[in-house]
């Protein structure tokens, strides 16, 4: 019998839906939620993705404006443009496409940012909030899986979490999220021993290393929830995640897929932030 497959598109789109109807209640009060992304140099991946998201705001009638900088744009003047947007009522989240050039320090940048238009959350104030339990925009991606566990039915209280990945973006967030539901939560990454050992124990493995194919079947347990937060190309340029999905098919209950699994609630709790900050301003000005 195949795992039953956790569709991000669908599990999106009905999110989506519901995003549309609180803009088109803000439009109704006077404000049309602003999302500023900014794009240093050509990078076509990059360039992909913020496409991407304008057409996603787009569809569903939020603001979208696209600031453009050249490859060799110096750090301060990318800097003076964030603080310009921190200051615009119409712009209620900012965006810098990542990565950055390599004479420009991410960490400074993101730090640059408003915490109030921070709807990727990865600056040091959501993040520490999010620590905390505290009300902030969530980063994107690990918020979407939250989302597609919700929506799918999985209860999480109580579970084994095993994530796979450390990073800032994903691992680490990832991990306090379902810790602050109540999972118990294992982190593991490419110094740990006796990978499978661990991730054989995960009632719900979260894949996000980067890695094609990583996770085989020997890393899953029986009837685990597996998420594929991997973005690939395998050796003939096809589309991939982190899971050897034909070879964990059948042993997992559940599954994402890729694409169409966690790829677009990205984009969706994206725009979700975005119109929380808007209807976080409107709350602030009466």
């Amino acid at each position: 019998m195949s795992s039953a497959i956790i569709n991000g598109k669908e599990i999106g789109q009905e999110i989506r839906k519901s995003i549309a109807e609180r803009v088109q209640l803000l439009k109704e009060q006077g404000v049309t939620p602003g999302l500023a992304v900014i794009l240093v140099g050509n990078n076509p991946a990059s360039q992909t993705y913020v496409r991407n998201k304008q057409k996603s705001c787009e569809a569903i009638g939020i603001f979208s404006e696209l600031i453009q900088l050249p490859e060799d744009v110096t750090e301060e003047e990318l800097l003076v443009q964030i603080r310009s947007l921190n200051h615009r009522n119409d712009i209620h989240g900012i965006l810098v496409q990542l990565p950055l050039p390599k004479h420009i320090d991410e960490d400074k940048v993101i730090a640059t940012i408003s915490p109030d238009k921070d709807v990727d959350g990865f600056s040091p104030v959501s993040v520490g909030k999010m620590m905390l339990g505290q009300e902030t925009y969530l980063p994107c991606t690990p918020f979407g899986v939250m989302k597609l566990l919700e929506y799918s039915g999985i209860d999480i209280a109580g579970k084994h979490a095993v994530v796979v990945g450390r990073s800032h973006i994903v691992g680490k967030p990832m991990g306090q999220l379902l810790l602050q539901k109540d999972a118990t939560v294992t982190y593991t990454h490419s110094k740990t021993p006796d990978l499978p050992s661990i991730t054989k124990q995960a009632d719900i493995l979260i894949a996000a290393v980067g890695r094609a194919n990583f996770i085989t079947k020997e890393h899953v347990k029986p009837g685990a929830v597996v998420i594929d937060v991997g973005i690939n190309r395998d050796d003939h340029n096809k589309l991939t995640g982190d899971v050897d999905f034909k070879a964990v098919d059948g042993i997992a209950s559940h599954i994402t897929p890729v694409p169409g699994g966690v790829g677009p609630m990205t984009i969706t709790m994206l725009l979700y932030n975005t119109v929380q900050s808007a209807e976080n301003t409107l709350v602030q000005d009466k």
